[in-house]
């Protein structure tokens, strides 16, 4: 399983490229379909703005914020935009699309990153035992350190803003495009 989740990395930026052109392609968005899916998105985008905020990589085990809730919420949050743009694109194809991406190069990712922490930090299995991976399902940790958008810039998780805000004008002006006069 390692060396599939070594290999599958690796695909995580070519896939979000293929990603991004069956979104520009198979999308079929109506003004409702905006409606319905763009908040979910939304939703999505400040769970992992939240979750970057707290995130200090490799320094520091993050417990504060959702991951008090999750060890994985930059992945849930990924999942969520997803599903977001997926109602918004009125495409069961880029839904299933989106999911098999998830399920097959995703997860296996997750596993890799949480054999890092276990090395990197000794109470990360402490950790791992009391907080679920990616459905908040028990009592959240208490405490943890504050937001810090210092952290957000550095984790560059406004790129993620600014991939959403494209996708979305994408999808309005398809809209606009295929609106019959």
């Amino acid at each position: 399983m390692k060396r599939y989740a070594d290999f599958v990395a690796r695909l995580r930026v070519p896939s979000g490229f293929l990603l991004a052109a069956a979104f520009a392609w198979f999308a079929r968005p109506s003004i409702g379909s905006l409606l319905l899916g763009l908040p979910i998105s939304i939703l999505g985008l400040a769970l992992r703005a939240w979750a970057a905020g707290h995130l200090m990589k490799d320094q520091h085990l993050a417990t504060g914020g959702p991951y008090r809730y999750i060890r994985n919420p930059l992945y849930l949050g990924t999942l969520i935009v997803a599903a977001g743009l997926a109602v918004a694109c009125r495409s069961w194809g880029l839904a299933v699309l989106f999911g098999a991406v998830f399920t097959l190069i995703y997860l296996p990712v997750i596993m890799l990153e949480e054999q890092h922490l276990r090395k990197l930090f000794p109470n990360y299995a402490e950790y791992a035992g009391r907080v679920p991976s990616l459905i908040p399902f028990r009592a959240p940790l208490r405490g943890g350190p504050a937001f810090s958008w210092g952290n957000y810039r550095k984790n560059r998780e406004y790129q993620a803003l600014i991939g959403f805000l494209i996708g979305t004008i994408l999808l309005f002006i398809k809209v606009v495009i295929t609106q019959p006069s």
